[in-house]
């Protein structure tokens, strides 16, 4: 997860270039998914991608989610412990280990 050192250097990188104003959390989801669809690009015509490129549009895509997470006051760490305790009740090991069924299916 993001370490406190992390988010210090991306608020001090947006703050550097006066970036906080466009960064609206309307903005900031619409970027996250504008570069989750350049994610997928690299996956358009092959089930294997360049992994250099893959890396750069990764680190685009995870640098949105956190400057999100941020603005929002929220704790990637937490909030991600906190949807992994729902997950895992919806899908018990026994039941959908090796499954990819939908929770409602198994």
């Amino acid at each position: 997860m993001a370490d406190e050192g992390l988010r210090e250097e991306l608020r001090e990188f947006v703050a550097e270039r006066d970036w906080a104003q466009f960064h609206s959390p309307e903005n900031l989801a619409k970027s996250i998914s504008i570069e989750a669809g350049e994610l997928l690009e690299c996956f358009q015509w092959a089930s294997e991608a360049d992994t250099d490129r893959v890396r750069l549009e990764l680190a685009d895509v995870l640098t949105y989610c956190l400057l999100l997470a941020d603005r929002l006051g929220l704790d990637p760490a937490e909030i991600i412990g906190e949807k992994l305790a729902v997950t895992r009740d919806k899908y018990p090991v026994d039941r959908a280990r090796g499954r990819s069924t939908k929770y409602d299916q198994l």
